[in-house]
């Protein structure tokens, strides 16, 4: 029974994001580079510069600075729903995503990600509305 109530409630918000994605207005392409930066990699500045390119989001996209397992990474907020958020290392390439997905808890692959991470910098943060 739970099995059947699950399966059916991840169909219709599949259904539901489908349609509500069909729905929104076009959004004109913007070249501003508000928010890139000499001191962030070359990959972040193009990943800000796309994210730019989207329509906003809510919640807003955020990207964060930490030092995590002795390391500089990046953690990208997600941006909608069961959308997860994903941990960047400093080559851009993804280490893991730490929260979302239908569990809420990610992939699995850095459970102590939250609790660990130090030096939190707000590199950049969507604040188009």
């Amino acid at each position: 029974m739970m099995l059947a109530y699950k399966n059916t409630l991840v169909l219709f918000s599949v259904i539901s994001l489908t349609f509500l994605g069909a729905c929104q207005k076009p959004v004109a392409v913007q070249s501003s580079s508000a928010g890139v930066s000499e001191t962030n990699p070359e990959w972040l500045n193009e990943l800000i510069v796309e994210f730019k390119n989207e329509a906003p989001t809510n919640p807003p996209v955020k990207i964060f600075r930490y030092q995590y397992q002795d390391q500089p990474v990046y953690y990208v907020s997600g941006r909608c729903c069961d959308i997860p958020g994903k941990v960047l290392n400093a080559q851009g390439e993804q280490l893991c995503e730490p929260d979302g997905g239908i569990t809420g808890r990610g992939d699995g692959k850095c459970p102590d990600f939250f609790e660990t991470r130090t030096q939190e910098k707000l590199v950049w943060e969507d604040l188009r509305k």
